[in-house]
């Protein structure tokens, strides 16, 4: 099931801010994305429902197997792209906030058919 980009964005941030362990808060996504805390409430909320995350009594968000899968998803787009990206010479800020346009939009296979490509060619370590 296809979710809109925003939501997408919001679980790929979670799973990052979530990397190392630490509890993640809508105040931490906020300020990471540097959106208004109602804003984030209200796409939470969202998630949510859609069952992508569990919040539980503390504020602590946990992402679901659909926004794992999700989000896991979106990292390794991101990732994929944004070192393609720099070493064809993109600068690295630029790279990561094309990456971060182009893995919303691109098709699955284009993307298997781009990983496969990078991964022969060893487009870089």
């Amino acid at each position: 099931m296809r979710i809109q980009e925003s939501a997408e964005n919001y679980l790929e941030t979670i799973f990052v801010l979530g990397k190392n362990g630490a509890p993640v808060r809508s105040i931490d996504i906020a300020n990471e994305l540097e959106y208004s805390k109602p804003s984030v409430s209200v796409a939470m909320k969202n998630l949510r429902i859609g069952g992508h995350i569990v919040v539980d009594a503390d504020g602590h968000i946990t992402l679901t197997e659909s926004g794992m899968e999700i989000a896991q998803s979106m990292y390794a787009r991101h990732t994929l792209i944004t070192q393609w990206l720099v070493s064809l010479g993109v600068n690295q800020k630029v790279a990561a906030a094309d990456a971060c346009k182009i893995e919303h939009v691109m098709s699955e296979e284009s993307f298997v058919a781009m990983r496969k490509h990078i991964e022969k060619n060893a487009c870089f370590e």
